[in-house]
């Protein structure tokens, strides 16, 4: 495979990785095992690759000032030990059923995503006294409404449990598990789209770094593949960054619905054909 091709194929990922908080891994990987990369190998690319992402997304949505510093630091706690746990799983995991854990995961956060599609964001009406006590509120302009947006974080309480797992799933498939953080924000911490996005790009960079240890220890990341990756990843979340600030939530959400359902369907059907 060419330098220009994992290039090319990392600008992508890191573009919808930005613009959907998922982190690049969701694309990339596909695409890797796709051209010839060892499902295991693209794993361990693509943690190292959320890295790069995620500092490259999240310090402008830092500047924005639309990310919530103290939502995501409460829990990266979670995410991490979870991280730790998930890419010691994969190390001793078979190939084949990677591929297809990979793409249900995918298709259960879109099921949970589309079910919600109609619904328009709304405040939290009551905030239970853990969330209060952390701070998890805050207030960011809205470029495409044209207006500042107050909100509060609740259920911190489930969301910092909830965030372990979504940390398992980072470490064992590469993603980032930008997906699950998403909608976790989302659906249990009452979060507005555009703060659940920008949030998760930030937690992902941390999650994944923990996980990346792992892999490293174990010799399956190549630097030959991983420097184009980065590269791509980092200009591919700059520009998604860029043009996310001036979407509107409901046009964030429908981009994230229909990038996780092609990629589940696509990473199911190959593990059940006996790819990787």
């Amino acid at each position: 495979m060419s330098f220009f091709t994992v290039l090319l194929v990392s600008i992508v990922a890191g573009f919808v990785g930005a613009m959907g908080g998922m982190g690049g891994g969701v694309v990339l990987i596909p695409a890797l095992t796709l051209i010839g990369v060892d499902i295991k190998q693209a794993i361990a690319i693509s943690i190292v690759s959320a890295i790069a992402t995620s500092s490259g997304s999240a310090s402008a949505y830092v500047k924005d000032r639309i990310t919530n510093l103290k939502v995501g630091m409460f829990l990266e706690m979670f995410t991490i030990v979870g991280a730790l746990v998930g890419a010691a799983i994969t190390l001793i995991a078979p190939r084949q059923p990677l591929f297809i854990v990979f793409g249900l995961v995918l298709l259960l956060t879109w099921y949970a995503l589309f079910r919600q599609r109609n619904e328009q964001w709304r405040p939290v009406a009551h905030q239970d006294k853990l969330s209060h006590w952390l701070e998890l509120e805050g207030s960011y302009y809205d470029q495409a409404a044209d207006e500042t947006l107050d909100y509060r974080g609740a259920r911190a309480y489930f969301g910092g449990p909830m965030m372990f797992g979504a940390g398992v799933i980072a470490g064992l498939l590469g993603i980032g598990a930008g997906a699950l953080k998403v909608l976790i924000h989302d659906l249990v911490m009452g979060l507005p789209p555009k703060v659940s996005t920008t949030t998760s790009n930030l937690i992902i960079g941390v999650t994944t770094l923990a996980g990346t240890s792992v892999y490293l220890a174990a010799g399956y990341v190549n630097p030959g593949l991983t420097a184009p990756v980065i590269v791509g990843v980092v200009g591919g979340a700059f520009l998604g960054t860029r043009l996310l600030v001036h979407l509107t939530n409901a046009r964030v959400r429908v981009f994230f619905l229909v990038v996780l359902l092609i990629l589940g369907v696509e990473m199911i059907l190959r593990g059940i054909g006996g790819a990787g």
